[in-house]
């Protein structure tokens, strides 16, 4: 099964019917075939970017609860690297949600992402991979 790291911007636009990339979200969506995999810090940034109504943050973790992305879980000792990676793109910057999807890549040697973040294109996993990005397709 093809394993995709999901960032938070197509999450929040596929539960925020006025995102612009709402429907691009949507259909692509319709037609993947695989595992999304993200971290808790995704989870909170995009519950937190859907703090516009409560029932639609709700529908959001009923949609993870349900199966809808796999989430990732790191371990406190696994941070360091994660630091290490926000200390590389301090000029960027790389927030902590990024961070931890470019850790779970290298980690889980996953080549692919679906994001609306153009910095995906610049940032590179710890084994000096860049992602290949699906939204784009």
């Amino acid at each position: 099964m093809q394993k995709t790291i999901i960032d938070s911007g197509p999450l929040i636009a596929l539960f925020d019917r006025s995102d612009a990339y709402h429907e691009k979200v949507l259909n692509f969506l319709k037609y993947y075939e695989g595992e999304l995999i993200c971290s808790w810090a995704v989870i909170t940034e995009v519950s937190h970017m859907l703090d516009f109504n409560l029932w639609v943050q709700i529908d959001f973790l009923k949609w993870c609860e349900m199966g809808g992305i796999k989430i990732y879980d790191i371990s406190q000792n696994e941070l360091r690297e994660i630091r290490k990676m926000m200390e590389k793109y301090l000029d960027i910057p790389m927030d902590l949600a990024d961070a931890t999807l470019m850790y779970i890549a290298s980690k889980e040697n996953i080549k692919n992402i679906v994001s609306i973040d153009s910095d995906f294109d610049i940032y590179r996993t710890l084994k000096r991979r860049s992602l290949n990005n699906l939204l784009r397709q």
